[in-house]
């Protein structure tokens, strides 16, 4: 039977679930940013530029060790995990596919995992901060399991790396 009582109740507990529901949308937005601020520490990222022209940044290590940043190719954002032991930068082909990054021919490439088929790439540009380069060689990577670009050698031979502690400072001199 519906009485005042009952459609009080009804409305008390629906009231409930909906302030329950509320509360848990908002710790999981919360806890998915935290999470992803301890992965990659340096989504926003500040250059200092010296009276010479020097461009400096400075990354922080994340939990597992990794120096993972926010960065442009093309002018498009990516996330890049730095990885000196990495020839050039290793692009996953479903990143190459959404930032329009053409594959050139197939080459083969020794991986920790074995040999892998890449293909060759030319970035117009790649920036860390306001560090940026321009015409850097890449490797579209199909296999590579992974939404992070692993910057690697064909960018960071160019410019000056020096790690300290839990930061590395990227150093870019003018020409």
């Amino acid at each position: 039977m519906n009485t005042p009582e009952n459609d009080h109740k009804r409305l008390g507990m629906t009231m409930q679930a909906l302030a329950w529901l509320v509360l848990m949308t908002l710790l999981v937005i919360f806890f998915t940013d935290l999470l992803q601020k301890q992965h990659n520490p340096n989504q926003s990222l500040d250059t200092r530029i010296a009276t010479d022209g020097m461009r400096e940044v400075v990354l922080t290590r994340n939990r597992a060790g990794h120096y993972v940043t926010d960065g442009m190719i093309n002018g498009e954002p990516v996330v890049f995990m730095l990885d000196t032991g990495a020839t050039g930068v290793a692009i996953p082909l479903d990143v190459a596919q959404r930032i329009g990054v053409q594959r050139g021919r197939p080459m083969q490439t020794q991986t920790a995992n074995g040999i892998a088929t890449s293909y060759t790439a030319t970035l117009d540009s790649v920036s860390v901060g306001g560090i940026e380069l321009n015409g850097v060689a890449a490797g579209i990577v199909p296999g590579l399991r992974t939404s992070e670009v692993l910057l690697g050698m064909s960018f960071l031979r160019h410019i000056e790396f020096t790690q300290r502690g839990n930061t590395l400072i990227l150093r870019q001199y003018p020409n």
